[in-house]
């Protein structure tokens, strides 16, 4: 087998700079076509295109969807993608600092113990904002990892398609499963939980934990989230694997996902 070829990019994402590769086997193979035919869907809709890209923890779904917004600016016969992000729509801090969590075994905790957990999201103001893309140009949430907090109001929305990231997009629980109706689209970017385990700690021991201390708030945290992403979230239109070298298999081809469109 060849060996692949890797273009590199910087991104801001989260307040943070991004060092991010794609191997151009996967931009030309997976990426292209399927920017092409969402722009296809976006003018035979005729109203902006909304699309959810749903992921656990670790895979990589925000730089991902940086890049398919840069590319479908790059390509002639697509149209712009901006990318939006669901961590805008955790509750504020001083909210999760002072409220408690019920968990589905009965616990209580407290809320701040859980944060980025399904429950800590305002799924009635990702609702109204999901409405608002259909009839006008709002103005997005973001979520600031320097300040650990959302910041209302931030990013106008203008382009004829949306992509939405997060871990629960496509989660089968009451709220989220209704909401994810308002997709024209959905993918899911899948991966296997050791390799989330590995980067996630890696990320923590950067930030200045031990190991012990980072596979301690793995098994609290983020492990909980991964596996409550991989196991309970339902099926997508369309679902791309990361593979341990960071390249991207699929479980189709681009194409046969809009055969039911007619395009």
């Amino acid at each position: 087998m060849s060996a692949k070829t890797w273009n590199s990019y910087s991104f801001s994402i989260n307040g943070f700079p991004v060092q991010a590769r794609f191997a151009q086997e996967d931009i030309h193979g997976l990426f292209v076509p399927l920017l092409r035919r969402l722009a296809l869907l976006q003018r035979e809709k005729g109203e902006r295109l909304i699309v959810f890209l749903a992921a656990p923890p670790a895979a990589g779904k925000s730089t991902l969807a940086a890049y398919l917004s840069l590319l479908s600016r790059e390509l002639p016969d697509c149209l712009p993608m901006q990318a939006l992000g669901l961590d805008g729509f955790h509750f504020h801090q001083d909210y999760i600092l002072t409220h408690n969590v019920r968990q589905k075994d009965g616990h209580i905790l407290p809320m701040r113990q859980v944060k980025g957990s399904p429950e800590t999201y305002d799924l009635l103001h990702f609702a109204e904002k999901l409405a608002a893309l259909g009839r006008e140009d709002p103005l997005w949430p973001v979520y600031d990892r320097r300040l650990h907090d959302v910041v209302e109001e931030q990013l106008p929305v203008t382009d004829p398609i949306v992509l939405i990231e997060g871990n629960w997009l496509l989660l089968r629980e009451k709220g989220w499963a209704e909401l994810s109706h308002s997709a024209d689209l959905t993918l899911f970017l899948r991966a296997r939980e050791n390799l989330l385990r590995e980067r996630l700690l890696r990320r923590k021991m950067q930030g200045g934990l031990s190991r012990e201390e980072a596979e301690a708030f793995y098994r609290t945290g983020d492990g909980v989230n991964i596996r409550r992403c991989l196991e309970e979230s339902g099926p997508a239109d369309l679902a791309f694997i990361l593979q341990e070298d960071g390249s991207f298999s699929c479980t189709e081809q681009p194409e046969s996902v809009f055969q039911f469109y007619n395009i």
